[in-house]
């Protein structure tokens, strides 16, 4: 529910205006209650939502002033009721969310506070924080393979991981399998000291940190003693077929071609793939292709086949993230930015 809006208020500024004419309009909402964490510690959110949008925001009781830009009030509008909903929700509040949702309203308008891409899973609602994210959401929820590629940090593995929680708690699918290749950068597995299990768990420890995330712990230890849950190397995929599953392939960019081959045809029926990866972080011997780019641009313009591609702007980790990989793109062009969705 979105909050009421002071129309008289609203009306009266919208006479004989130009651009840069400054409007004014009040949101009110149902329960106080669920602004101390809608405005977040010392109204740190709204200080955030004025930096970001260029508006000034003045709380008094269950009452939000909104002064700027006609454009600028619809955005801290749609951000306001996005933080809202989800205060009702009984979710909590976090810087990232804010500027997930500011972001959101930039690309969406004032329809971002009424978006229904959310993931909702037995441990939380996972909100898209970008555009990008929304449309990899949405891609994944349509399509029966879903290649999802970009820089660290944009959520590739993590919402494909919470949508297939979702999906497993939907009753969609069976059984979750998550996948990676065992080998990264010229490490060997022979190297490490343990048995298999022991040797591997290192390699897949980012999507164990996913499942518990989006699951509660109980759930994913009893998920993995049954095999509803799955975590395997790539190499365990050969042979198999993999019926009414959710299957996700992590690090993908470390696969050869005919590993990648293999691994798509493990698709069974009533089965959804997603293969994540970042092509310009491949740890292959120099000279090899990697499986990840040869499956993008062989499988290009299939039916049933979708493909997002992130951006450093669609980085979500901390913003000191997405500077670093900007930096590297410097760096390793000259000057020049490679990286484009």
């Amino acid at each position: 529910m979105n909050p009421r809006v002071s129309l008289h208020e609203l009306a009266g500024a919208k006479a004989g205006r130009n651009p840069s004419t400054q409007d004014l309009l009040t949101l009110t909402f149902d329960d106080n209650r669920l602004l101390a964490s809608v405005f977040g510690e010392h109204d740190e959110h709204l200080a955030l939502i004025e930096n970001k949008l260029g508006v000034d925001l003045t709380p008094r009781g269950n009452r939000v002033a909104v002064r700027g830009p006609e454009e600028a009030c619809a955005s801290a509008r749609s951000v306001l009721a996005s933080l809202y909903n989800r205060a009702r929700q009984g979710h909590d509040i976090l810087r990232g969310d804010v500027e997930g949702a500011i972001r959101m309203s930039l690309a969406a308008g004032d329809k971002a506070g009424q978006d229904d891409s959310a993931v909702r899973t037995r441990r939380k609602t996972v909100i898209p924080r970008t555009p990008a994210q929304k449309d990899y959401v949405e891609a994944i929820r349509h399509h029966e393979l879903v290649f999802g590629t970009g820089p660290a940090g944009t959520g590739k593995t993590y919402l494909a991981v919470a949508c297939a929680a979702e999906a497993l708690m939907n009753g969609e699918i069976d059984r979750i399998i998550l996948s990676r290749p065992a080998v990264e950068a010229g490490e060997r597995l022979g190297f490490l000291p343990g048995d298999m299990k022991e040797k591997i768990d290192p390699y897949l420890r980012p999507l164990y940190d996913a499942l518990y995330d989006v699951m509660p712990h109980a759930l994913v230890a009893k998920g993995l003693a049954e095999g509803t849950i799955e975590i395997a190397p790539l190499a365990f995929m050969r042979g198999r077929t993999l019926a009414s599953a959710f299957v996700i392939l992590d690090e993908a960019q470390n696969t050869t071609p005919p590993q990648m081959k293999m691994f798509l045809t493990r698709l069974g029926e009533n089965s959804r793939m997603v293969v994540t990866g970042d092509p310009t972080q491949a740890d292959l011997p120099p000279g090899m292709q990697s499986g990840l780019s040869d499956a993008i641009a062989t499988l290009k313009g299939v039916a049933g086949i979708g493909h997002v591609a992130f951006s450093n702007a669609d980085i979500v980790r901390h913003a000191l993230v997405g500077r670093i990989v900007a930096a590297y793109d410097r760096k390793s062009t000259g000057g020049r930015t490679t990286r484009t969705k």
